[in-house]
């Protein structure tokens, strides 16, 4: 028969047992509020990245080519002697007719030089091939083929730290591309920026590709920075714009844009038409 001492000890027990229950289930709660708290940060600055992406390559679904698919140095880098060699993997639907650049014997030295007549004014561009010459090759083959004639740019942001007009879209929405992907070369000498965590500054005149979160998803459309900009190094810088197309820039960022895409980011209110791109 139990006694009241044997009651009294049982109770302790059980008493002790839900204590330690409710403590392991109050230390998974506070691990789950840890992860989920971790998970959210990470999404945060995934957000602040992917504001920051000035948009898709070659669309916004792209997945990743290669990494292997460059031989070409990355600005900052002593050229490899002699041509390279390029991959530009088929990916979906070329949003204007095209075909891919051939990818043997590609020189990485020299220049291109490119002529935009817009709509909102001359935007001259210097190709090198030195910085990238897979990128330089591709987008010079495009602008050869028409590619690019009759498009519009159809981004603009105008907030703190980044300050771009992004074109090469024929499809005028972000999401179109040539139907193939270029590798990504990216830039090793452009300085630290001040924002500190990795990133970098994109100098006033810089000429850089646009790409998905993805490695190696860039595909036709670019990007002309006109104010120094913070990005992670992660975009391929392949030339500069001249100081007329600098002019033409600052008109259009002075008329801002519809801020379709949040505060500072949308289509520009100055309509900027790509009519033709001429290969000197």
């Amino acid at each position: 028969m139990a006694t009241n001492q044997m009651r009294r000890e049982a109770a302790k027990r059980k008493l002790a047992g839900q204590q330690a229950r409710r403590a392991a289930r109050a230390a998974r709660r506070r691990r789950i509020a840890v992860i989920s708290s971790v998970s959210v940060v990470v999404l945060v600055l995934v957000g602040v990245v992917a504001l920051s992406t000035v948009g898709r390559g070659g669309g916004d679904t792209e997945p990743a080519a290669d990494p292997a698919a460059s031989a070409a140095p990355p600005a900052g880098a002593e050229p490899a002697a002699g041509p390279v060699t390029c991959a530009y993997p088929a990916e979906g639907d070329a949003a204007k007719a095209n075909q891919p650049p051939p990818g043997e014997n590609i020189a990485n030295d020299g220049t291109v030089s490119v002529a935009l007549d817009t709509s909102a004014g001359p935007i001259g561009l210097t190709l090198d091939r030195a910085q990238a010459a897979c990128t330089v090759n591709s987008v010079a083959s495009l602008a050869r083929q028409g590619y690019y004639d009759g498009t519009v740019c159809h981004r603009l942001t105008t907030g703190e730290g980044l300050k771009v007009l992004q074109c090469g879209d024929p499809t005028g929405k972000g999401t179109g591309g040539p139907g193939y992907t270029i590798p990504d070369e990216p830039p090793t000498n452009l300085a630290p920026s001040p924002a500190g965590g990795g990133t970098v500054t994109y100098p006033r005149g810089t000429l850089a590709m646009a790409k998905t979160a993805q490695p190696n998803s860039g595909g036709s459309q670019f990007f002309l920075v006109y104010a120094d900009s913070t990005l992670p190094p992660d975009y391929t810088v392949f030339g500069t714009v001249d100081e007329t197309g600098l002019a033409t820039l600052d008109a259009v960022a002075a008329g801002g844009s519809d801020e379709a895409n949040g505060p500072g980011d949308g289509t520009p209110t100055t309509a900027v038409e790509i009519r033709t791109a001429t290969v000197a």
